[in-house]
């Protein structure tokens, strides 16, 4: 997809510069509701191709072309949804959404193009969570679209309505269901530098290979999630305990030598990589409640790893 960046395209086409200038949004929806960059990609592709399907006639009736291009998105993600739970089912092992490296951590595929960079694209809030995407993706995929297009991207009932087929009366339920579920199934968020320093301190007693240090950061009942994809071999069911979750970390470190854990930035917060031999194996992100780590999810499915291994060309 070309950018309005590139020489004399605007005057080969006036509207689409600020058809262009809105990819940033729209890729910043389709991943929330989608839970996957790759996908959000692909979304954004189909969108405009719809666009440019149309002749320039049909396209100067439509009043409003961003509003339409978010419509046209949103459907698309709502019917992926709609068949990603039978996907699910068929996935081996755990299923946690692909974690989305800080701007400063992005791998561009073409070094010095900016406009390549679809981490750039997406608003880094706490809206991008780990905690809060694995929440989203247990709500219907209508809860989850009403949810995120009106409470993250301030869009009305009415046209969210058009979206999921259902009155404005009944999306407003779908978002107030949905916030509910978000309510009561997140812990109260520690200051941003708090959990940075408890993140920091794991790294720390991980490469020591510190039990009791591990065991003093993790909170008794903390939940450790790997998702292997089934590519490369995770945890098949999630690690329940504080000191089970440090013995299996120190027993990981002592079996794989020339792991290297970097501190990175993992869905706008701090999070851990593990990297062999210059490649990234391994993502990690954390949920911190107080002065404790809760949850730790760990993605180590290649796929889901592109956006952070990909080689600079």
């Amino acid at each position: 997809m070309n950018t309005s960046s590139e020489p004399g395209l605007d005057r080969l086409d006036p509207g689409l510069s600020a058809i262009t200038s809105e990819r940033r949004q729209l890729i910043g929806v389709a991943y929330r509701l989608l839970g996957s960059l790759a996908d959000a990609e692909d979304v954004v592709q189909e969108t405009y191709a719809r666009w440019y399907a149309m002749s320039r006639e049909q396209q100067k009736e439509i009043n409003h072309p961003i509003a339409w291009l978010t419509k046209v998105a949103s459907r698309i993600c709502l019917d992926l949804l709609g068949s990603a739970r039978a996907r699910r089912e068929r996935y081996v092992g755990e299923w946690i959404p692909e974690p989305l490296p800080g701007r400063s951590e992005w791998i561009s595929e073409r070094s010095g193009d900016t406009t390549a960079d679809p981490a750039d694209r997406v608003t880094l809030d706490e809206s991008v969570s780990m905690a809060f995407l694995v929440v989203l993706d247990s709500m219907t995929p209508a809860q989850r679209v009403a949810f995120i297009l009106h409470d993250v991207f301030r869009y009305p009932f009415a046209d969210i309505a058009e979206i999921v087929g259902r009155t404005p009366a009944a999306c407003r339920q779908l978002a107030s269901s949905a916030r509910r579920r978000l309510h009561t199934s997140q812990t109260p968020a520690s200051p941003a530098a708090q959990r940075a320093g408890i993140v920091r301190d794991f790294k720390q007693a991980w490469e020591a290979k510190d039990i009791d240090a591990l065991i003093g950061l993790l909170a008794p009942d903390a939940t450790a999630i790997g998702d292997g994809g089934g590519l490369v071999s995770a945890e098949p069911r999630p690690i329940e305990g504080g000191e089970q979750i440090a013995r299996y970390l120190v027993d990981l470190a002592g079996r794989v030598p020339d792991m290297t854990i970097q501190e990175r930035t993992v869905n706008a917060q701090t999070g851990l990589t593990a990297q062999q031999d210059g490649v990234t194996v391994a993502v990690f992100a954390f949920d911190v409640a107080g002065d404790r780590i809760t949850r730790i999810w760990a993605v180590r499915n290649p796929e889901k790893l592109r956006p952070w291994t990909t080689p600079t060309v």
